[in-house]
């Protein structure tokens, strides 16, 4: 696994910060690369997998029952925030309110946020709670990619054409990035963290910082 990107030693993370309440959101200082996608997508998975870390993120066997905002810290330069998992039905309507504030909180006039890796089941494609968050992050001009999870479990031809019917369901923005990954077998791993450096790197530069 690689060493370091884009001057971030990958090999220095660690969970630095969880917002369980609105007023503990941190939208300064360090820039901000966040995680979101439907409660059973993979987001926890890849999270180790991208960090090389087995257990740094908890697989939770109850998919949306932890609302919080999990902020990872790269190389004491980034930081990588997990948010809560969304599309979780059968949880109960406080549940889903709190889901709402707290996610809704964590984007408004958040300054360090620099990009949204919003992460969508290529297996499953698009859900309507996805066209939601998406239809979200466009009202709002908040950049996004999209990280294809469970890649692996498609064969090429099945590949293609779902990444086709991706490309066409006309819910993404033009010129969308889409990154193919699986957790499984590390496929995307170097690709994303380039995209995760590019994107850090930029934020400096347009910031003025030094770094």
């Amino acid at each position: 696994m690689e060493m370091s990107i884009g001057g971030l030693n990958l090999h220095n993370v660690e969970l630095h910060h969880v917002a369980g309440a609105v007023s503990q959101h941190i939208k300064n200082g360090n820039v901000q690369i966040a995680f979101s996608g439907r409660s059973n997508v993979g987001k926890s998975s890849l999270v180790n997998n991208l960090m090389g870390r087995k257990k740094l993120a908890r697989v939770s066997s109850e998919p949306g029952k932890t609302i919080t905002v999990n902020y990872y810290l790269v190389d004491k330069k980034l930081y990588l925030v997990d948010l809560p998992g969304y599309g979780f039905a059968r949880r109960p309507k406080q549940d889903q309110e709190r889901w709402s504030r707290m996610t809704q909180s964590y984007f408004d006039d958040n300054e360090a946020l620099t990009l949204v890796l919003q992460l969508i089941d290529i297996k499953v494609g698009v859900t309507s709670d996805d066209m939601m968050m998406l239809d979200f992050m466009d009202h709002y001009e908040i950049p996004y990619i999209i990280v294809a999870t469970k890649c692996d479990k498609l064969n090429k031809t099945q590949l293609t054409a779902a990444v086709n019917d991706l490309l066409a369901s006309g819910v993404l923005r033009p010129g969308t990035e889409i990154i193919l990954y699986s957790s499984t077998k590390g496929i995307g791993r170097g690709e994303l963290w380039k995209r995760i450096a590019g994107a850090y790197q930029n934020k400096l530069k347009n910031s003025g910082s030094d770094e």
